[in-house]
């Protein structure tokens, strides 16, 4: 079922390509926390409906709830989606960049593997992986020193 849903991912990605923005418009808001580089090769799409896999064997592992949660936004490998409405809500771009430095790190199979697995056992609100990101994402919000994220991510997975 990973390598399902990888291949959903990477359809997704592909289909929306020529909707992708640059980060790089970011660069000053989030300087210290995340490198040009970084914000280089990560996209955002907005759209009026944020994609997300619909297949029976997740619903069947229990991720119901997850597939029909209300998202402001999604992210999956290096392009996040997010509704239109919300484009300039900058605590939603930086906490959905925190997701793309999760993706980088572990790698589609082992995040998949790893946030299915945390949304089973903890639910959305207390899965390690959300906490690290609205965490960081409030730690921005508070106008506090900035952190390397990427750094940060890493000594924490």
């Amino acid at each position: 079922m990973i390598q399902k849903i990888e291949n959903w991912i990477d359809e997704t990605n592909v289909a929306f390509v020529t909707q992708r923005n640059s980060c790089t418009s970011f660069e000053a808001a989030f300087d210290g926390f995340y490198s040009p580089d970084f914000l280089r090769k990560s996209y955002f799409v907005l759209v009026k409906d944020i994609p997300r896999p619909d297949f029976p064997e997740l619903r069947q592992i229990g991720m119901d709830n997850f597939i029909d949660m209300p998202v402001a936004g999604i992210t999956y490998k290096n392009t996040y989606y997010i509704r239109r409405e919300l484009e300039q809500d900058l605590h939603l771009h930086f906490h959905e960049l925190v997701h793309v430095a999760q993706w980088n790190l572990l790698g589609a199979p082992n995040l998949i593997n790893r946030y299915i697995y945390e949304i089973q056992q903890h639910g959305y609100n207390e899965a390690p992986l959300e906490k690290m990101a609205y965490a960081l994402t409030n730690h921005f919000a508070l106008d506090a020193k900035a952190i390397d994220v990427l750094e940060f991510v890493q000594n924490k997975i």
